[in-house]
């Protein structure tokens, strides 16, 4: 017996290229955007040349999101890559570029390594190169262990624990649409137990070698992994790589 595939709420704006806004941006108001300011802010500053799906994936609590929530145990990178293909063959998306932030951003990796459906990719606030998986597996055990932390992490856990040991030289090498990643430039996270997440720092280390590769890499001078909450900086910077290879 297969099994039923949770309902994903979507929604599209605009007429266009096809493009996937991903994580953080979500298609319902959160916490961190009561107003939803931060998706107009986005909406505005693309749908004049994009058709934009945003997704509310993956549910994180009663109040973010109206999807239907998956198992904790069953988001592995496998069951993320393929929900979020089917929502885009539900809106009509053959190909469509992809941008996503953070966790957006690893999936964004893993998506186009998987599929040739990826037409081009924004990798924002993470770096291809040398991820730091074991870090993230080890702050969202943590964080899931906190009775205080107000969304549910368990499947950001899940997620972690599938792409411990990703081979990332040859999930990249299967990546041969244009491709950009963008970090803040002061991108850097320190938890509890000495675990530091150094992104801006990896990003700017690796830089050398993922242009070489092919990436286009941008820096944003003084900004933080907040740097996604500012539609009106970022947009304008994304849409220089975009725009030219979504024609």
């Amino acid at each position: 017996m297969s099994r039923r595939r949770p309902a994903i709420h979507r929604e599209t704006y605009g007429q266009g290229t096809p493009l996937l806004l991903g994580f953080p941006i979500m298609a319902s108001a959160w916490q961190g955007d009561p107003e939803r300011a931060i998706l107009k802010g986005y909406l505005d500053r693309l749908t004049d040349r994009y058709r934009v799906l945003v997704v509310d994936y993956p549910s994180l609590g009663p109040d973010i999101g109206k999807s239907e929530p998956i198992p904790a145990n069953e988001l592995s990178a496998e069951r993320v890559c393929s929900d979020l293909l089917a929502v885009a063959d539900e809106v009509g998306f053959d190909r469509f570029a992809f941008w996503g932030y953070s966790w957006g951003g690893v999936v964004g990796l893993d998506l186009a390594s998987r599929t040739d459906r990826v037409s081009a990719l924004v990798c924002g606030g993470w770096p291809p190169l040398a991820a730091p998986y074991v870090e993230m597996l080890a702050i969202t055990r943590m964080m899931a262990a906190a009775p205080e932390v107000p969304v549910r992490v368990d499947p950001f856990v899940t997620f972690y624990e599938s792409i411990q040991g990703k081979p990332e030289a040859e999930a990249l090498a299967r990546i041969s649409c244009p491709r950009m990643a963008f970090v803040g430039a002061a991108d850097e996270m320190d938890y509890p137990g000495g675990i530091s997440l150094r992104i801006a720092s990896t990003v700017q280390e690796r830089r050398p070698e993922l242009e070489r590769l092919g990436w286009r890499v941008l820096e944003v001078p003084g900004r933080d992994h907040g740097l996604y909450m500012d539609p009106a900086t970022v947009v304008p910077l994304v849409r220089e790589f975009l725009d030219p290879v979504c024609r």
